[in-house]
């Protein structure tokens, strides 16, 4: 064979081939805890410019799962050429739309594929593909239609994960957990594995990573069983994200606060609300134990207090409407849907 001929993509499929299977360690491979062949699995990876890892990924996730699906999000590198040559389904995007938008199309894919088991997992190696049995076990059992590979369960780690990360998902967990009433632990995991009903009762709006946490609201206003199962995601690969992790953690924050601000607009006007009367009630009770003959020293501060203490009760009062009518509203859809 003519070496003139190997081309630079080629030794770029090459080397990922040659690899040892398990790159999520210190290169020694973890031994397969079973390819999956008893349902129709596959694998869906949104996919961003990962020339440096996909190939590698994709190799590992063939041991397990016999489909592995793609999608370029508008990739300027070699991403798409090296996942299929090394066995993968590749499905373009001409423009990059982003995380959800990815997303979005896997779930389609999926749905039009009547796949049993989706398991979607990034494309930069942050994932373990020797995991993937333990997110689809509870799914095998019926125990369960969406599976979180979760940090933060017992038994769950993050790798040299930054400690303004974990601060960050902590208090994204905190605002999504109070709007939904979940007791999700780790709701910023992109590993995550669905059910034949999950994906086909998912639906989903957003474009950006926000759109993690609207599954989990999706899911669990249509009843979906979920839970979390522990896993090990990395850190210290080539390129642990394409998305700062800034901007991530602010779009997904306002994501969530936008979220409880609709589903419990009582909480969110209600506490400033109850705030603002008793700030006010402080200061009239202040003016009316110094009150002397001078009223006009105290008139001032006096229609402060007013006004505070109006605004407040109106706040209150606007969430208690707000939330009435959700309520109300809440109830009107479920006893149509039902009755359907």
């Amino acid at each position: 064979m003519n070496c003139s001929c190997v081309s630079r993509l080629d030794v770029k499929i090459i080397f990922h081939l040659i690899l040892p299977k398990d790159i999520s360690g210190s290169g020694v491979g973890l031994e397969p805890m079973g390819t999956v062949t008893d349902q129709r699995v596959i694998v869906g990876m949104p996919m961003y410019n990962e020339e440096e890892t996909i190939g590698t990924v994709v190799t590992q996730a063939l041991d397990y799962v016999k489909q592995v699906v793609c999608v370029d999000d508008g990739s300027s590198d070699s991403s798409a050429l090296i996942a299929e040559r090394c066995g993968a389904r590749v499905i373009r995007h001409r423009v990059n739309r982003g995380y959800g938008g990815a997303l979005k199309t896997i779930f389609s894919t999926a749905l039009e594929d009547d796949v049993d088991i989706l398991v979607v997992m990034d494309s930069d190696g942050q994932h373990r593909t020797s995991e993937i049995e333990r997110l689809i076990e509870p799914i095998r059992n019926n125990e369960a239609d969406l599976v979180i590979g979760s940090r933060f369960t017992e038994g769950g780690t993050g790798t040299d994960m930054p400690l303004y990360r974990k601060l960050g998902i902590k208090v994204i967990n905190a605002a999504n957990n109070l709007s939904s009433d979940l007791d999700i632990k780790d709701t910023q995991s992109g590993f995550r594995a669905f059910s034949k009903l999950a994906i086909e009762k998912l639906r989903f709006e957003s474009e950006g990573m926000e759109l993690s946490l609207e599954m989990l609201n999706d899911a669990h206003e249509k009843n979906l069983k979920i839970t979390e199962v522990p896993v090990d995601i990395r850190y210290d690969v080539p390129k642990s994200s394409n998305f700062t992790a800034i901007s991530h953690g602010l779009t997904v924050l306002l994501y969530a606060m936008m979220t409880l601000s609709h589903k419990k607009p009582l909480l969110v006007l209600g506490i400033p609300g109850v705030t603002l009367f008793a700030t006010s009630a402080a200061m009239a009770l202040n003016l009316v134990s110094g009150f002397t003959e001078q009223v006009d020293i105290f008139l001032g501060p006096g229609l402060t207090a007013i006004w505070i203490g109006v605004l407040g009760l109106a706040m209150i009062a606007t969430g208690l409407v707000l939330q009435s009518a959700r309520n109300f509203l809440r109830h009107i859809l479920v006893r149509e849907f039902t009755r359907t």
